[in-house]
């Protein structure tokens, strides 16, 4: 049907049960559950939102930069439509500027291809923002891009939308930063000094060095140890090294560690076997970067398979170190990175290339667990993209273990329908008390409230069908309701 002149000249705006159920007898329940929990405070313990942001607290350069350039869910629609991440304000990883430059060409960019967005969450998230936060009142085209853009950057200019005032504009409680294995923590310094150290928290990555395949395992592995002041030699010194700076980590506020490996399998090596693998690694990696060349092979660097069995070695000596220190473990593998290969050697990382595969649990958590499934200091958190997986093996596995909680659905998966088949694979089996709220998992910081208010809205209308079918009183759906959106998560993260 062809849009009318007066449906394009009306004001922009949203419908206020959007992504509530349908069904007439439902909605209504749907309503009166998502208004008791739509003001709670955002707890948001997963995210990638830069830490510099907030210790600097400069304002947003323009509207391009905030809102499209690093939305990497944003840039590969785009990208599956024509445009170049170039064409997307993207710079390469050598430094080299962008094809485009400009900021407004980048936004009319954007505005074009509006359309390509129909039916996605990214969609959801961005007239949510655009219309909530902006105070935006016309549908992106190429007609009004120009326009937005102007209604945009004259928020952004307006101190009330600095970072630091966002947290209480979106009503952000606590939010975690994801910082590499390296890091300094200078900023969370800073931001401790400001009075802001529990409320912005950093979470240690360090997967880098993890992966002794890394081209860069040995520099990585060095920097790790200079930031703790540890000159690693040998595997025992790297251990010590990893040690020191998940204490340097908790200290600074910090509740968690994030891990991304391919395949999650957790079994341990003899030690002996390990050390000896980790010298040759160095060798290699040095090697590498000593030549500028892949290592020869007089560098004999680490198969495949034992890079992977390192990895699972680490993923159980990371699990005992948690035990210790009880820093929540995140696990969230299954993800082919930078599956463009030329793409991400030229622009890096999260740019929309990560995709799934299969992935097996039962089997590959099972060393884990069985030391560490019962440790009163042991919690983890696992997360996954695979959804077959959930009612077959990580409801149950969540649903018997008391250190494990299952992770809300993330990437491709925070989208209204698949949320609504997560809580009903996972529900009968693991129950509500054994996930860990919604995680949002972004570095497009304004899109923050609009994800978990859409998750708020899509547990609303689950928790209305459980109602209207008997199965639950209303009271149940509210008090569940609160705890998904606020309680769960500050419980999985809380401090020990």
């Amino acid at each position: 049907m062809t849009r009318t002149p007066a449906a394009e000249a009306a004001p922009w705006t949203l419908h206020e049960d959007r992504a509530l159920p349908a069904d007439p007898a439902t909605r209504p329940i749907a309503r009166e559950i998502y208004r008791s929990v739509r003001d709670l405070p955002i707890v948001s313990m997963h995210g990638h939102v830069p830490v510099e942001w907030f210790a600097d607290d400069t304002p947003f350069g323009d509207p391009a930069q905030l809102l499209v350039v690093p939305d990497h869910y944003l840039l590969r629609l785009l990208v599956s439509q024509g445009a170049t991440l170039p064409e997307l304000g993207v710079g390469a990883v050598d430094g080299s500027a962008p094809a485009e430059t400009d900021p407004r060409a980048v936004w009319r960019r954007f505005c074009a291809g509006w359309k390509h967005l129909r039916g996605t969450p990214t969609r959801f998230w961005l007239e949510t923002e655009l219309v909530e936060i902006f105070g935006v009142t016309q549908r992106p085209s190429e007609r009004t891009a120009d326009a937005i853009y102007d209604r945009v950057a004259a928020a952004l200019a307006d101190p009330g939308f600095r970072p630091r005032a966002l947290l209480d504009r979106f009503g952000i409680e606590v939010i975690a930063t994801t910082d590499p294995a390296w890091s300094s923590l200078e900023h969370h310094h800073r931001l401790r000094a400001d009075g802001l150290g529990e409320r912005v928290l950093p979470t240690l990555r360090p997967d880098a060095v993890l992966a002794l395949d890394s081209p860069t395992f040995a520099a990585d592995v060095a920097r790790t140890g200079a930031a703790v002041g540890v000159d690693v030699t040998s595997y025992a010194d790297y251990l010590e090294a990893l040690r020191a700076q998940r204490a340097r980590f908790r200290a600074a506020g910090g509740r968690a560690t994030d891990h991304g490996p391919l395949l999650p399998d957790t079994t341990p090596m003899d030690h002996a076997d390990a050390a000896r693998l980790f010298d040759r690694a160095v060798r290699a990696s040095a090697h590498g970067a000593s030549t500028g060349s892949p290592a020869g092979p007089a560098a004999d660097p680490v198969t495949p398979a034992e890079a992977a069995a390192f990895g699972a070695h680490m993923l159980f000596q990371t699990a005992a170190m948690a035990a210790e220190d009880h820093l929540v473990m995140q696990l969230h593998p299954g993800v082919v990175r930078g599956h463009a290969t030329a793409q991400t050697r030229r622009f890096g990382p999260d740019r929309g290339y990560d995709i799934p595969v299969a992935v097996e649990f039962t089997r590959a958590l099972r060393p884990m667990l069985d030391a560490f499934g019962h440790h009163p200091g042991f919690r983890a958190v696992v997360f996954t993209i695979d959804e077959d997986v959930y009612s077959r093996e990580l409801a149950p596995l969540a649903g018997v273990y008391p250190a494990l909680r299952l992770g809300a659905p993330w990437w491709f998966l925070d989208s209204p329908d698949a949320m609504r088949r997560f809580r009903e694979a996972a529900t009968e089996t693991a129950g509500f008390s054994n996930t860990a709220g919604f995680v949002d998992d972004t570095r497009a910081f304004c899109s923050i409230p609009a994800r978990h208010d859409l998750a708020r809205r899509i547990d609303a209308g689950y928790l209305a069908r459980l109602v209207a079918e008997h199965r639950l009183e209303l009271d149940e759906a509210v008090e569940t309701a609160a705890d998904l959106a606020y309680h769960l998560p500050l419980a999985a993260y809380a401090a020990a």
